[in-house]
């Protein structure tokens, strides 16, 4: 029998299949650690019941010391604020206690999980604002069927608070709640999914652009996904000088023009979507991410997490050496080994298991500590812009590689400096209630942000805390 003959292989598919198998690679590689972090955390949510307690500030030594920290003295201290309400942030806690709102309707990665399942995230991120910053926040989920009930809720509360963090809204509401709640509160009020996250992305994006010798006037920037954090990114690369025909949006639609045929819409439903619509258009472009990134010079991805939907030849596409945020977690939208195989000069996600992560944990904590030092009465976007600057700058110091465009969470040393840069900006800014001098901000925000990490520490040592349950079984075995 005679065998017929194969075809001559090709060795295009051979090395295609190959490197889409190392792809596989990473992506599976990435999910099974977001997987196995995710069980450690539920078994040891089990073990502690949460992550936040409250302590006394004051000392105890015996019961008739609540004579003053309770009835009758403390009769006198209520006087006194009845008399002056401002002394409510001297003579209580409320000078340094922030609450973090969030109705659960757009949790990072989860979705509309609703208020209850956003209590852990909730009081994670008061553990951060309380190690990393010195702030008290307490966490608030709270149900509610409006946005003015939303907007009402907060309103009653505030008097207990120097400041309000806004956390986990959905689009568009999270814009309408956040400025009806700053032009009605006495006190800041920030939405950290917009204004945190844009003021990390603008601090790594400023050390990118000066890596890749690019200038943010001239270059061509694409931002895929239109919510809270892209839509505040935008907003602030326009202050910074970007040419708004030269920066297009992308969204689930397509690109953002006034063209598009929901703009209408978009002017009814999502009036900080639809003025974004108007002021940018991408050089007159039209269609999806395929034509918004050919010849880009960045593209600056937060949208919602799935690996892939940004591809190697979209970046293949665009400028020589572009940048690349992948910023969706916990799957960025294409993983970092993946974009600079296809050219990426530089490539920042939203994880802690990759250089150059852009976490708005570098961001908020020192911007609410430099807020309430001031006792500043809102964040205005030159606030976010001046912590964003000083962030960029502590890493251009530090020394900028393409895996090193941002601190990292172990350099604690920037935080106080940024901290100062916000209440600096807020007295020239006329917003701050007590103003002081950049110097003496930093003495007191380097003050206040190492006593949490210190206690931390003497309260684990002392037993106070718990161990976690694998070093207590460590520790009874040496025993």
């Amino acid at each position: 029998m005679v065998q017929a003959a194969m075809p001559p292989s090709d060795p295009g598919t051979g090395r295609k299949s190959r490197k889409r198998a190392s792809e596989e690679a990473i992506e599976r590689t990435a999910t099974e650690r977001t997987d196995a972090l995710g069980a450690r955390a539920l078994r040891l949510a089990e073990y502690y019941h949460g992550k936040i307690e409250t302590v006394p500030r004051v000392p105890v030594r015996s019961l008739a010391d609540f004579s003053l920290w309770y009835t009758p003295g403390i009769a006198a201290v209520s006087r006194a604020i009845a008399a002056d309400p401002d002394r409510s942030f001297d003579l209580t806690g409320r000078g340094n206690t922030i609450a973090i709102v969030t109705d659960g309707s757009r949790v990072l990665g989860l979705g509309n999980i609703g208020p209850r399942a956003a209590l852990p995230v909730m009081e994670g991120k008061a553990l951060l604002f309380k190690y990393l910053g010195g702030v008290d926040a307490i966490p608030l989920p709270i149900s509610v069927e409006s946005d003015a009930a939303f907007i009402e809720t907060v309103e009653r509360i505030a008097p207990a608070f120097g400041g309000i963090n806004l956390e986990d809204i959905a689009s568009p509401k999270c814009f309408r709640i956040l400025e009806e709640l700053q032009k009605r509160l006495p006190i800041p009020v920030w939405h950290d999914d917009q204004l945190g996250t844009a003021a990390a992305t603008i601090a790594g994006f400023l050390n990118a652009i000066e890596l890749t010798g690019r200038n943010v006037r001239s270059m061509r920037t694409v931002l895929l996904g239109a919510g809270a954090a892209n839509i505040a990114t935008a907003r602030l690369l326009l202050a910074l000088g970007h040419d708004p025909h030269r920066l297009t949006l992308v969204d689930h639609k397509g690109i953002l023009d006034a063209e598009r045929r929901d703009v209408d819409e978009l002017m009814v439903r999502n009036r900080w979507k639809y003025r974004l619509a108007l002021q940018t258009d991408g050089g007159d472009r039209r269609g999806g991410l395929v034509e918004a990134v050919e010849g880009a010079d960045a593209l600056l991805a937060a949208s919602t997490p799935t690996p892939d939907t940004v591809k190697p030849e979209h970046i293949r596409a665009m400028a020589s050496g572009p940048i690349i945020f992948a910023l969706a977690n916990p799957d960025p939208e294409i993983w970092p080994d993946i974009a600079r195989a296809a050219g990426a000069a530089v490539v920042a996600t939203g994880r802690s298991d990759f250089p150059n992560q852009v976490n708005n944990s570098l961001i908020f904590p020192a911007v609410f500590r430099g807020i309430l030092d001031a006792r500043a009465r809102s964040i205005p976007d030159q606030v976010v812009l001046a912590a964003a600057k000083e962030l960029a700058r502590h890493a251009n110091d530090a020394g900028l590689t393409v895996d090193h465009i941002l601190p990292t969470m172990e350099e604690a040393e920037f935080s106080p400096h940024v901290a100062a840069a916000v209440a600096e900006e807020a007295v020239r800014l006329g917003i701050a209630g007590r103003p002081r001098t950049r110097a003496e901000f930093y003495r007191i925000a380097q003050e206040v942000m190492r006593r949490p990490p210190k206690l931390a520490r003497e309260l684990a040592r002392s037993g106070v805390t718990l161990p976690m349950p694998d070093e207590k079984s460590t520790r009874r075995k040496k025993r």
